[in-house]
């Protein structure tokens, strides 16, 4: 994707005595090649983050969680450390990223020799910071732990429970269409795929014939494991791909997920291995229909359990909410399973630019399953599908 970011500017690098290299930004920085977002995106994120501190009685955030991190500065590594504060948005990695961060974030960057919580901890102490939000649900007890240690007296850290997440939820317009090429090359691998499924092939080979073609595709890596699942194990909904051969006279339940640009797809498609026979037919049917009311249920304030509750009243029509035994979706973007749940019990409101699965599911044990899943996105007026792939019985 073409980025109409300025070109980036001069870094002038300068150690301190704790062993950490500060990497102060020009004016003129813009966003390296190796992350197509626009730097101005996260800029505004941070933005609006710092804006909002003094509402919550903080002096600075402390992001650890990689998605959250990567959502407010660009950084993809796997160590890292954002400190916020109103004025000041401070990267704190080691020396394995020093040429990474330096191309994927406008923030300053601190490369650390060692520990991170001893450079936090003294740049908290330089600040004079004295209220530090952090993640609690994200940090390792580990660094928090060490964190404590290094603090300065008076200081402390403060929980900040759920509000990058929240943040998340609402996704802008390039995340939109980050989430719409994932979900275009999840379905095209699919499609490639299905075409030379055949009796006797092994749930595990068509798993990695999958996850080849979406990494062929364009894909960084499945955005979670392969399900692949033939006969009375496709009644598992997490089941794992296993060496049993696909049978025929069987249901294949096929869930997979596509990881691009940092962004996550998801769908559930369903095969047949011969001729379907009555109850095979009513079980899809049912679930493909509680699948279009729930997706008919997705707009603009709608609440997420009343989505679900849309999927439950047709299965119910059915005699089947009893074998619908998890929740009818979830929020993906950054991760794969983020907020908002569609479940019975969730109150979520939905909001235009909220990128959900929708996925009821039908569990007999000793006959199979079958689960149908598409990736929508809330719009002003409804929702749009983003998934192309066809949801007609695949038969084989």
């Amino acid at each position: 994707m073409a980025s109409s970011e300025p070109a980036r500017g001069n870094s002038d690098q300068s150690h301190d005595r704790n062993g950490v290299f500060s990497s102060k930004r020009t004016k003129s920085g813009g966003h390296g090649a190796s992350e197509p977002a626009a730097g101005s995106e996260y800029d505004a994120r941070r933005q609006t983050v710092a804006a909002g501190l003094a509402e919550r009685k903080l002096d600075a955030l402390l992001v650890a969680f990689s998605p959250n991190l990567r959502y407010l500065s660009g950084f993809t590594g796997s160590n890292g450390n954002l400190l916020l504060t109103p004025r000041r948005s401070i990267l704190f990695t080691d020396p394995r990223y020093r040429i990474q961060s330096a191309l994927e974030t406008t923030c300053e960057v601190r490369i650390v020799k060692g520990p991170l919580a001893a450079a936090l901890g003294a740049a908290i102490a330089k600040l004079g910071l004295r209220r530090i939000g952090y993640e609690p649900a994200r940090m390792t007890c580990d660094l928090f732990d060490s964190l404590k240690e290094k603090l300065p007296m008076r200081a402390s850290l403060e929980r900040t429970a759920a509000w990058i997440e929240e943040l998340r939820m609402v996704k802008s317009t390039a995340e939109i269409e980050r989430i719409r090429r994932s979900v275009e090359t999840n379905s095209r691998a699919f499609e490639q795929v299905v075409a030379r499924v055949k009796p006797g092939m092994k749930e595990s080979d068509l798993a990695a014939e999958l996850e080849y073609r979406m990494r062929r595709l364009g894909a960084e890596k499945p955005s979670f494991e392969t399900i692949v699942a033939g006969g009375v194990r496709s009644a598992w909904p997490h089941a794992q791909p296993t060496a049993a051969r696909l049978q025929a006279g069987g249901l294949v339940v096929v869930d997979m997920g596509a990881m691009q640009e940092g962004y996550a797809s998801d769908m559930t498609r369903m095969l047949y291995l011969g001729v379907p026979g009555a109850k095979v037919k009513r079980t899809y049917r049912a679930v493909l229909e509680a699948q279009l009311a729930a997706i008919d249920a997705v707009r603009p304030g709608a609440s997420t359990a009343r989505v679900d509750r849309a999927a439950r009243k047709v299965l119910q029509a059915y005699g089947l909410d009893r074998a619908f035994i998890h929740s009818t979706g979830h929020g993906l973007g950054l991760e794969i399973h983020e907020p908002p749940r569609i479940g019975r019990r969730d109150k979520t409101r939905l909001q235009a630019g909220m990128a959900i699965t929708i996925e009821p599911g039908v569990y007999l044990e000793g006959f199979g399953g079958v689960r149908i899943e598409d990736t929508v996105v809330v719009t002003q007026r409804g929702c749009e599908i983003l998934t192309p792939t066809g949801k007609d019985l695949h038969l084989i």
